[in-house]
């Protein structure tokens, strides 16, 4: 099973990829002030849906490929890596697109709706799908038993992260909207710090041994 140390490393890169603005971050700060708190933390139930798809696609998605292809986990070492650095200079490059505006225009839906669009919102964001192949497999070592579990393990981790996370931004999104307002050298900031991060994991998976 995964040890405490390499959860504990999982879920400060979950949480500072949550923290890091992005699609569902704005649209749950642009329907929690368009509609209120409940709106919000619907419309985040249907997120957290998104993230347990996607973590069930992944887990039994890498425990059967890393079964049937003996090269399979050099194969997703470095095309994670590459998925890294590539998200990496995306948010840095220069003339980067600001998506810290919340939305003011949002409709008045019902839950079923805000539910059903939280969830499409991060179902089809790829940018969570290759995240789940470009990460997972740097925190999961066949050598220490079920790959299937510690793929679990590891999605459920970020899940709590980042409901935890999101939450506080529903309750708090006008506070949050009006702090990015009024910094916007913190964008600059933000970017920098995740491209070193993501740069730095990158270079942490190529040259990453598997345990045998």
């Amino acid at each position: 099973m995964i040890d405490l140390s390499s959860l504990a490393a999982f879920a400060l890169v979950a949480l500072g990829l949550v923290c890091s603005p992005g699609p569902n971050m704005i649209y749950l700060i642009s329907r929690s002030i368009t509609q209120g708190r409940w709106a919000g933390f619907i419309s985040l139930l249907g997120v957290i849906m998104g993230f347990v798809f996607y973590m069930c696609c992944a887990a039994f998605g890498i425990t059967a490929l890393l079964m049937a292809v003996p090269f399979a986990y050099q194969a997703i070492q470095w095309a994670g890596a590459a998925y890294l650095l590539y998200l990496a200079w995306q948010a840095i490059k220069p003339g980067a697109a600001n998506i810290l505006q919340p939305r003011t225009d949002l409709p008045i839906d019902g839950p079923r709706k805000l539910f059903l669009m939280g969830f499409l919102t991060n179902l089809l964001n790829p940018k969570i799908a290759v995240l789940y192949l470009s990460l997972l497999p740097q925190f999961i070592d066949p050598a220490r038993g079920n790959v299937l579990m510690q793929s679990v393990t590891l999605g459920a981790v970020q899940i709590a992260v980042s409901f935890t996370v999101n939450l506080m931004i529903v309750f708090a999104a006008g506070s949050v909207a009006a702090w990015f307002a009024r910094r916007p050298t913190w964008v600059v900031v933000q970017r920098w710090l995740m491209a070193t991060v993501l740069g730095a994991l990158a270079v942490k998976l190529v040259f990453e041994k598997r345990a045998t």
